[in-house]
């Protein structure tokens, strides 16, 4: 079936032909006749399997008939979703499917001023995209008018929930008209997200596409296993083995993490720059711009705000931290490997890693194949093994005292770095 056999508007058909798509996916053909006729819709899909079009263009097909030109606008349309990238993508998507028709389309999130926002949702727009912290802050304050939206819907709803955004949500939603059609499109079906479906949606319709337990088969997935203090002398050795690594994607599992692995690479000499929830939107964005026109090799982020990022060409992912959630690492890895294209996904594994490293392998239903980086010295690693000291395993292992502590001083002057730029007091000695 291709998307002219679907009950879209030629308007929308026209600009889904201008973006190259021929075939729905999935979840699309399964939810865009449900979404069309208005009911309430769970939809169970992970990143990169078309849901943003699953929703969004049967509901531009919906307004477009009922929109004229120089008519009053109002929120008709709220797409709630949980980071600044993924809002400014399907916001972005938004405008390309609507670009035949009158609508209007806003975006609202964190991290830059609201002047120009709170300009936007006082004149109204048909499609109002936003995060629930910065869309509840303006809504408190008294701007926006939501007394004519039809639909509300909430995209990736278990990440808002594991980011603690559902209080948020439920405030903005007492808000809305009591009649509404809502939308509910999350990576899992869990006990609490069923919780949500029944506080939110009214006798809603379940389309679940497969879940993609196995990543893309185009990946060159492995597993490198070494010692926690040595993860980054490690990273460093692998950037700088090939020309291949060219274009990277790092994960880290911290903001603290990802500031002091980008001050260590720039050490290096290797180029890179961080995207975390602490950084503004201009940082942000000029990472990631600079990430997709290829002034930087390496961009190194935290889950959150790699949410919604989509770039072509990425080489490598490396988890340089292990994913906290088996689920996520299929989500981390599938930044690669993008459009039948080949990468590589490396995982770096301590001995603290092990149990979650089979739940993954369970998840993905293969075991990953361990490697060694060739020329890297290596401090002795037996997995199976209790913890010893560093020193133990550095004495054994024939190191100098002044070997181990090469990344150790290292990584204090990179953390004092950090600390000095965010006008911290820095300390006037340095270790040697």
């Amino acid at each position: 079936m291709n998307f002219k056999q679907l009950p879209l508007h030629e308007r929308i058909l026209k600009a889904v032909a201008d973006s190259g798509y021929t075939e729905p996916t999935p979840i699309q053909l399964s939810a865009i006749p449900k979404v069309i006729k208005g009911a309430d819709v769970i939809g169970i899909a992970q990143t990169g399997t078309g849901k943003t079009a699953a929703f969004t263009l049967p509901l531009l097909s919906r307004l477009v008939d009922r929109t004229e030109a120089n008519e009053e606008r109002h929120t008709r349309v709220l797409i709630i979703a949980p980071t600044r990238e993924l809002v400014q993508q399907i916001h972005e998507n938004v405008r390309n499917y609507a670009k035949y028709t009158n609508l209007r389309a806003g975006v609202i999130f964190g991290g830059i001023g609201d002047k120009g926002q709170i300009a936007k949702l006082n004149s109204g727009v048909d499609i109002l995209v936003a995060t629930p912290g910065r869309l509840l802050d303006l809504v408190e304050k008294g701007h926006g008018n939501f007394h004519k939206v039809e639909t509300l819907v909430l995209d990736e709803a278990d990440r808002m929930l594991d980011m603690g955004f559902i209080p948020d949500i439920r405030t903005v939603v007492k808000k809305l008209p009591k009649s509404k059609q809502t939308l509910l499109f999350s990576a899992t079906l869990s006990s609490q997200i069923q919780s949500l479906t029944k506080e939110f949606l009214n006798s809603p319709t379940l389309v679940e596409v497969e879940r993609r337990a196995s990543p893309a088969e185009t990946i060159k997935q492995s597993i490198y296993e070494v010692h926690e203090h040595q993860k980054t002398e490690l990273l460093e050795h692998l950037l700088n083995s090939s020309h291949e690594f060219y274009a990277v994607m790092i994960f880290a599992r911290t903001k603290l993490g990802v500031d002091e692995l980008v001050t260590a690479l720039k050490m290096e000499g290797i180029e890179a720059e961080g995207i975390h929830g602490d950084r503004s939107q201009g940082q942000r964005k000029r990472a990631l711009d600079a990430f997709k026109k290829a002034k930087i090799r390496v961009l190194v982020a935290t889950d959150v705000a790699a949410r919604g990022i989509d770039v072509d060409g990425v080489t490598h992912v490396i988890n340089y931290d292990f994913p906290e959630q088996s689920e996520d690492y299929i989500h981390r890895i599938g930044r690669t490997g993008r459009a039948q294209a080949e990468g590589v996904a490396i995982t770096f594994v301590t001995r603290a890693n092990h149990v979650s490293l089979k739940k993954v392998e369970k998840l993905i239903q293969r075991t990953l194949p361990r490697k060694k980086a060739e020329g890297f010295d290596y401090d002795e690693y037996e997995p199976e093994r209790d913890r010893r000291p560093v020193k133990q395993v550095a004495a054994k292992s024939g190191r100098t005292g002044e070997h181990q502590n090469k990344y150790a001083n290292r990584k204090n002057n990179a953390q004092a770095k950090i600390r000095s730029s965010s006008g911290k007091k820095r300390s006037t000695k340095r270790k040697r």
